[in-house]
């Protein structure tokens, strides 16, 4: 990367939520006032090895979309976690990539075994010649916090956390054709990134992107009406047949209907999908509506 000055900021910015977008929009506002170049400095997995709300791709995708161009994305290699902040910031930030000016929150914390803080961070840039700056925390929002949200079915609360709903992106694959048999054949979303956290067992409201956006529900679970045993991802999509074998689509959450549970009969259980269909359809079309008229 050229050393032509940059202002930058560093952290995981998993799930890039609403106080990362904070951040990042204040990054660029400082950058562009000492006529800098904004920069984001993050990571290619969570350092605690935890499931991730964005895959790599997406996150910087939606990096870019708050106005920085430039992303350096390091990975955690045993080097990198045995360097010192001060050592990251000399060799890293100052030497190889030009840093001038950190942003950093107060109460975030990088190198080797995150034991040092803010205080640390600007007598290291006095040393060094990097003005640090701290940013205040942003509301309540936080990525543990949307993770157990997602990990209670709360999707309609993780929505507001992100600034959008939780979405996975993934392939169409042959499942057991259960629900053909009960009037709703379902997609088997396999996930591209087996590392993204997926939501509770349930029967969700879901926004489906495709070609063009459809409307769907989707059962998180092991269909325990027919004794199953594997997690699956099965999306009906309302009104369509065509076959979406091999294809990728991507599952917005829109909200949950219901947890899964275990019907007596198949029957029974296809009178709750019918249920379940309508449902769907009132909160995709309240949902639509709302969307639409904020844009």
């Amino acid at each position: 990367m050229d050393k032509i000055g940059y202002a930058a900021t560093i952290g995981t910015f998993d799930g890039v939520h609403r106080g990362h977008q904070f951040v990042l929009r204040r990054l660029v506002a400082e950058a562009r006032d000492r006529g800098l170049l904004p920069l984001v400095v993050t990571f290619d997995a969570s350092p605690r090895g935890e499931q991730v709300l964005t895959p790599l791709d997406e996150k910087l995708r939606l990096i870019r979309q708050t106005g920085v161009d430039h992303i350096e994305v390091f990975s955690f290699t045993p080097e990198l976690k045995a360097m010192t902040a001060r050592e990251f910031m000399a060799r890293e930030l100052c030497d190889r990539l030009g840093v001038r000016l950190l942003l950093t929150g107060y109460d975030n914390r990088f190198g080797r075994n995150r034991e040092t803080g803010f205080d640390d961070y600007v007598r290291y840039g006095r040393e060094l010649g990097v003005e640090v700056l701290g940013l205040p925390v942003e509301g309540a929002v936080s990525s543990s916090l949307i993770r157990q949200q997602l990990l209670a079915g709360a999707v309609d609360e993780a929505a507001e956390g992100l600034g959008r709903c939780y979405t996975i992106s993934g392939r169409v694959a042959h499942g057991h054709h259960i629900g053909t048999g009960l009037g709703f054949p379902t997609a088997n979303l396999i996930p591209d990134d087996p590392q993204q956290l997926i939501p509770a067992a349930g029967v969700y409201a879901v926004s489906v992107n495709g070609a063009t956006p459809l409307q769907g529900m989707m059962n998180i679970g092991t269909r325990p009406t027919f004794d199953g045993h594997h997690t699956t991802l099965e999306v009906h999509i309302l009104h369509h047949d065509e076959d979406l074998y091999g294809r990728p689509l991507s599952v917005s959450f829109v909200g949950r209907l219901r947890e899964e549970r275990r019907f007596d009969s198949a029957a029974a259980l296809q009178q709750q999908l019918q249920l379940d269909a309508l449902q769907t359809e009132q909160i995709l079309s309240r949902y639509e509506e709302s969307h639409h008229l904020s844009h």
